[in-house]
């Protein structure tokens, strides 16, 4: 197989052309714009389509066309430009159309800074835009899942009739390893009971997120609804290490997770018991394990590059069984590994309340 040494965010088109994406709408955004680099220079030369739209909201819009047509198709920004793509968002949820979408989360609220966060979590994993609806989201943590969990979106898009979203920090994006390259394939999945295409056999198919009767509104969404119970059911995706016999258990994702692992294992030369929980999957997220976790670790450490956001799910799946400690940095600011050492030993050693 080969190999190359790439960015994360270049990463994620290389996954996308080997799963057979061919449309890509977007807008450059800093830390994002390598993404919409690489699809402007790979996607018109395997046939494919490639437009900078005038707008993000434009980009999502030209996503939700695309997707109508069956056609595997994509898009990416940065955190502001996520925000402004929440309402397509909804729309692509609401007519049950498949496609990815690649959110680089950068320093906020506002503009904020190009610097790496994990604050869009509660936008991202509970549903940014109006109405019942959810995202697959998956977090990679480096260049190659990057590559290979874009693959695997557009997989569970299409499987799902939903979007899938790639959520990933500055520095995931932006750091450089080999990478190795996935082999083309063409795309499994058969939409032409439901996708239009300007021809005659396919006009009865009507896309659209309108509903206007209220008992038949209900009707959609209790159908949305049981379709996000089966991904619950189906597509958790979550890594232990050094979980069996932790007193701390650290849940981290994305770059935090990276600089965790050395973490677990200088701590352990110190005596300390701690392992990681790494979330793949926001959502659905990792509930029970987590709750199985909880009967036998002291408690829970959630670490993430934001004042707090995915500590509420982890809370939510301990249920008050062990206390769940928090430590984050925010603003662009990242952990080093002595700042979580100390944590851990300020839990472990009973100096700190949950």
């Amino acid at each position: 197989m080969a190999r190359q040494f790439m960015k994360g965010n270049d990463a994620i088109i290389v996954g996308a052309l080997a799963a057979g994406c061919r449309a890509y709408y977007g807008y450059p955004i800093t830390p994002a714009s390598e993404i919409a680099h690489a699809a402007a220079l790979h996607f018109p030369a395997l046939n494919g389509v490639f437009i900078q739209a005038e707008s993000e909201i434009a980009a999502i819009n030209m996503v939700y066309g695309s997707a109508g047509m069956g056609v595997r198709t994509m898009t990416a920004s940065s955190s502001p430009g996520f925000s402004l793509k929440q309402e397509g968002l909804s729309y692509c949820a609401g007519a049950e159309l498949p496609c990815v979408v690649v959110n680089i989360v950068r320093g906020g609220p506002g503009l904020g800074n190009i610097a790496p966060e994990q604050a869009d979590y509660f936008q991202i994993t509970k549903g940014g835009g109006h109405g019942n609806y959810r995202l697959i989201t998956l977090a990679p943590n480096g260049p190659q899942e990057m590559c290979d969990l874009t693959v695997k979106a557009f997989d569970l898009a299409d499987k799902y009739r939903n979007p899938a979203c790639i959520a990933a920090d500055g520095i995931t994006g932006q750091m450089m390893e080999v990478v190795e390259l996935p082999m083309a394939k063409d795309p499994e999945f058969d939409h032409s009971d439901w996708m239009v295409a300007g021809t005659p056999e396919t006009k009865k198919n009507l896309i659209s997120s309108i509903v206007l009767d209220p008992g038949d509104l209900e009707a959609h969404n209790l159908k949305l609804d049981a379709k996000y119970k089966e991904v619950m059911a189906n597509e958790v995706m979550y890594e232990e290490y050094k979980t069996d016999d932790a007193d701390l258990i650290v849940v981290a994702y994305g770059v935090v997770s990276r600089i965790v692992y050395s973490t677990v294992d200088e701590a352990r030369k110190k005596g300390l018991k701690v392992g990681l929980l790494r979330p793949i999957t926001l959502w659905p997220f990792p509930s029970e394990i987590i709750s199985k976790l909880a009967e036998s670790t002291g408690s829970f450490l959630a670490a993430e590059l934001s004042t707090g956001q995915m500590i509420e799910d982890v809370k939510l799946a301990v249920n008050g069984t062990v206390p769940v400690h928090f430590f984050g940095r925010c603003g662009g600011m990242v952990p080093g590994g002595n700042e979580l050492l100390a944590e851990y030993t300020k839990i472990l050693e009973g100096g700190r309340k949950s």
